[in-house]
């Protein structure tokens, strides 16, 4: 098995530490030092805590995020797994283009696109990838 890259600790200001609860949370959820994207999403609804404050604990103990529910990074030996949809709903691809901003679809709007319109999220992320828009910011702060 490849050695995974760490440093995500040094995103965050010296001295940060992750929020014992979170962590508390996350410790018996581990999978060789891994979380699923999944499982840090349910982790911050129990707590009632934005994702983006579970990402940051996870950086702070150096634990890598697997299994993006957008198929865009985490998974062994590929790393990705989305693929461009063979077509794209018109309607998708309007909404998808209404809601970018900066040239970029957010993993939130991403995901709201996927729930109101009863999708899996990982067709809205196939339906970006054959139009070649990028999805970004990570709701945990992946990238």
């Amino acid at each position: 098995m490849k050695t995974e890259k760490k440093g995500y600790k040094a995103k965050h200001a010296a001295g940060s530490t992750a929020d014992p609860n979170i962590e508390a949370a996350i410790r018996p959820k581990l999978d060789d030092n891994k979380l699923a994207c999944t499982t840090a999403a349910a982790i911050a609804t129990t707590l009632g805590k934005p994702m983006r404050e579970v990402g940051e604990a996870l950086d702070l103990l150096e634990i890598t995020i697997s299994q993006c529910q957008l198929g865009l990074f985490g998974y062994y030996p590929q790393k990705r797994i989305v693929m461009p949809a063979s077509e794209v709903d018109p309607l998708l691809e309007n909404a998808i283009k209404n809601s970018m901003v900066n040239g970029f679809l957010s993993c939130f709007d991403a995901w709201e696109l996927a729930k109101t319109r009863a999708l899996p999220k990982m067709a809205v992320a196939s339906a970006c990838e054959a139009m070649g828009v990028k999805i970004k910011p990570c709701q945990l702060g992946a990238f």
